[in-house]
């Protein structure tokens, strides 16, 4: 959406878990650029990849030292592009998505480590913006964006990204409603699980939504949640699942980044259906991913950043430090990025059941 970040959370202090703001659970990695970062992709404990604003892509291939890879190092036209999403495969392949309207939503790959890109694909609907790109493996994915005439764009790849295919119908079940949008503010309003499952997430119009599809975005279903919007920069910015039932999703106001209220909503049915939860910290959250192999969610935002490790039943703050996007590869190892270059990498107890 052309709208970015937001925050919110029910004041339920009993359910809540200690804070480990004592001890700090994020160290600060020195990034060398000051552009805001929003997209991250953890391949490894060795290996993560970061894009932003300027054309920026960072790379790390020993999980600590983060190197200048980007875009238009190689391609001077990508200069003013703001890459919101990366999608990495290893440590040499990548592809960095940007957001803006029209040709500023472009898509680029490396098969080099950055050295050089291609451009794959423009968008070309001049009322177009992608929000974000998720893959499944290396060579099918999607890239998710705002509406065009009436329905949200959604374009899938079965050959790594040199071809897409909008899978949009005229009048069908991609219909947005007045005011409905996404957010570009941590490529995660769009989310896949196992070989075929993907949803995404909305905000904006009068009420949130999130849309499921379990044959790679050929058919789609949509449930509404209780989450409210009711304006452009309210809603859902975020959606993860842990399996192919036990889901969860995060937003709020980005304008209102510490305010109460509920910021957080999760299904255990695949994302039929959805309740409010009350995520920690309180406030606008923007990223919501899982440690994989478990069922611990990990939420991040303008309000900092915290854990589940029970489905959302209790939570932990981890640190008040604002953030845009994070991912971890394990219950260790893991990276967050944010406001002026922030990276940082996870120092904090294990995030296991």
């Amino acid at each position: 959406m052309k709208y970015l970040l937001a925050i919110c959370a029910l004041g339920l202090n009993a359910l809540y878990a200690p804070s480990l703001l004592a001890q700090e659970a994020w160290k600060k990695i020195e990034s060398g650029v000051t552009v805001e970062l929003r997209g991250l992709s953890v391949v490894n404990r060795n290996v993560a990849w970061a894009s932003g604003a300027k054309g920026t892509v960072l790379r790390t291939v020993d999980g600590e030292s983060w190197d200048d890879v980007s875009v238009h190092r190689s391609q001077p036209d990508a200069a003013k592009l703001d890459f919101r999403d990366i999608q990495a495969f290893d440590k040499l392949t990548a592809i960095a998505m940007s957001a803006g309207p029209g040709v500023a939503s472009t898509m680029y790959k490396t098969t080099d480590g950055g050295v050089h890109w291609e451009r794959l694909i423009v968008n070309g609907e001049e009322t177009g913006f992608w929000d974000a790109i998720d893959f499944w493996d290396a060579q099918h994915g999607v890239v998710f964006g705002d509406p065009v005439r009436g329905q949200f764009q959604m374009l899938r790849t079965d050959d790594g990204g040199k071809t897409w295919t909008n899978v949009a119908q005229d009048g069908g079940q991609l219909q947005a409603l007045a005011n409905e949008g996404a957010f570009a503010a941590s490529g995660t309003c769009v989310a896949v699980w196992g070989k075929q499952d993907v949803w995404f997430a909305t905000g904006g119009a009068e009420k949130t939504r999130v849309f499921h599809s379990s044959d790679r975005g050929l058919t789609w279903t949509q449930a509404e949640t209780p989450l409210p919007a009711g304006a452009p920069p309210k809603g859902l910015f975020s959606v993860a699942f842990a399996d192919a039932q036990t889901g969860f999703a995060v937003g709020g106001d980005y304008q209102k980044a510490k305010a109460e209220g509920v910021n957080a909503v999760k299904s255990m049915d695949g994302g039929k259906t959805w309740q409010a939860a009350a995520a920690l910290p309180v406030g606008f959250l923007s990223v919501v991913t899982v440690v994989p192999g478990q069922a611990v969610f990990v939420v991040g935002g303008l309000a900092g950043s915290g854990v589940s490790r029970d489905g959302g039943a209790h939570w932990q703050v981890l640190s008040d430090t604002p953030l845009n996007a994070l991912a971890f590869v394990d219950a260790v190892h893991g990276w967050a990025v944010g406001p002026k270059g922030l990276v940082m990498k996870y120092a904090g107890p294990r995030l296991s059941k």
